[in-house]
């Protein structure tokens, strides 16, 4: 049986100072294609950085996370996170 690990992460855009949040299970491969411009929401706002990240046993639970933290309460959570990266 192969696991698959599906990862959380936010990136921070060095031209408007934002952060997005994504999930995925190949992170390199998610980050370059960010950088590259070829994901919709993020190809006007590059380059980007990776400032966060959290490890899950599947991708379904990462996308939980991500759904979390795009809540209000989960917005407020990840502020507390990322004080000092931001």
């Amino acid at each position: 049986m192969v696991y698959m690990n599906g990862f959380l992460y936010i990136l921070l855009s060095y031209k408007d100072n934002k952060t997005y949040t994504g999930s995925t299970n190949d992170l390199p491969g998610r980050i370059e294609k960010h950088n590259r411009g070829l994901v919709k929401s993020t190809k006007h706002r590059r380059p980007l950085k990776l400032i966060f990240k959290e490890i899950f046993p599947s991708l379904k639970e990462a996308k939980t996370r991500e759904q979390y933290f795009k809540s209000c309460a989960g917005r407020k959570k990840l502020k507390e996170l990322l004080k000092d990266k931001l």
